[in-house]
């Protein structure tokens, strides 16, 4: 098996270089400036050992480099941000050089793009496409599945992720915040009735988390979730919710002058000491209530983690051809499960009932 990772030289790049060596998987290094990509393979090779990586350079504006660049690999896993301006290019690569793809991207309007655009293509190539492979929606969307099993028929479900630490977004995270700053700040899109919508207003202004004793004010913001889970679950209604204080974060101006004096990513401390709780809240129609509780910490390193095991799982077990949700590619408990070596934690609760933790 050969992985390429394009942005590799990138800070979520060099997390998933880290994470393929660790698992001794062959990868190739793929990116735009050949310095660079040397020194990501020397940084992989020093902290974990000898790395035996070729390196390709090729940029997004030429697609036969980029796809030549790409065959003879058996998957990709883009990393290179701002999503919603080059990541289109990428997938288009992949699939010519006959590769399947995840990606790491976080940008709701990119990942439904993926879906809107390469469903087709991608399902007539033979190749599997899953976009947005972080910590974030690949264990929502998989544990909404499971809920869905649990509670029917589905009125609403909630989307809502708190973070607590880990030093901030990386740089090429701040890009790709600039490059969707109006997304953000009109909430994104919700799914409503039989669609995806914008302007639709949040139905919830706070959120509970577990053993909170006092609500957390929330604001709508475009997660990937939003544009998964109504893929592979019938339901009237989902949006997605962020902690107010991290949502005027994400709205905050920035220019590229100041977001190129930043570091290049959170320290490796800062990630270590980092928490995060992603809250799954479905309601059916006959007002059951149901949620889902995924706790972690280091968003970053996770994200490689999963990014990896998601190429790898396309590679060694398949999924249908085509653009499909995590919960479409892969099964749920089999993946929740084999996260919980790597600090995942989630609990399912049924009207109050808790079911046993996985």
């Amino acid at each position: 098996m050969k992985i390429a990772v394009y942005g590799a030289s990138g800070y979520q790049g060099k997390l998933v270089l880290a994470e393929l060596a660790h698992r001794d998987i062959d990868m190739l290094l793929v990116g735009r400036n050949a310095a660079r990509l040397r020194e990501a393979a020397t940084t992989v090779g020093t902290a974990v050992g000898t790395v035996d990586a070729g390196q390709r350079v090729a940029d997004t504006d030429d697609h036969d480099r980029l796809a030549a660049a790409f065959r003879g690999c058996d998957a990709v896993i883009n990393c290179a941000g701002p999503f919603t301006s080059s990541g289109p290019a990428v997938v288009r690569a992949a699939i010519a050089a006959g590769c399947h793809y995840v990606d790491t991207a976080g940008e709701q309007l990119y990942t439904k793009a993926v879906f809107d655009t390469f469903a087709g293509e991608a399902e007539r190539a033979g190749v599997t496409v899953v976009p947005a492979t972080n910590d974030g929606c690949v264990p929502g969307d998989l544990i909404a599945h499971l809920l869905a099993e649990r509670v029917q028929p589905i009125e609403e479900i909630t989307v809502s992720h708190f973070i607590v630490g880990g030093g901030g977004f990386s740089r090429g995270s701040l890009r790709s915040a600039v490059e969707t700053i109006d997304a953000i700040k009109a909430g994104g899109l919700s799914y409503d009735g039989d669609d995806w919508r914008t302007g639709t207003p949040a139905r919830h202004a706070t959120v509970t988390l577990p053993d909170a004793p006092q609500p957390t004010d929330v604001v709508k913001c475009p997660l990937s979730e939003v544009v998964t889970i109504p893929r592979h679950i019938e339901v009237r209604h989902v949006e997605s919710l962020v902690d107010a204080t991290v949502g005027a974060q994400l709205g905050t101006p920035l220019t590229p002058q100041i977001i190129d004096s930043l570091p290049e990513g959170p320290t490796e401390e800062d990630r270590r000491t980092q928490r995060f709780t992603y809250l799954i809240d479905v309601v059916s129609h006959d007002d059951q209530s149901a949620r889902g509780i995924i706790r972690g910490h280091d968003t970053y390193g996770i994200t490689a983690v999963i990014a990896v095991e998601a190429a790898r799982r396309l590679v060694t077990d398949g999924a249908k051809p085509g653009v499909l949700a995590p919960a479409q590619a892969y099964d749920p408990t089999s993946f929740l499960t084999f996260l919980a070596p790597h600090g995942i934690s989630w609990t399912i609760t049924v009207s109050n009932t808790p079911t046993p933790q996985q």
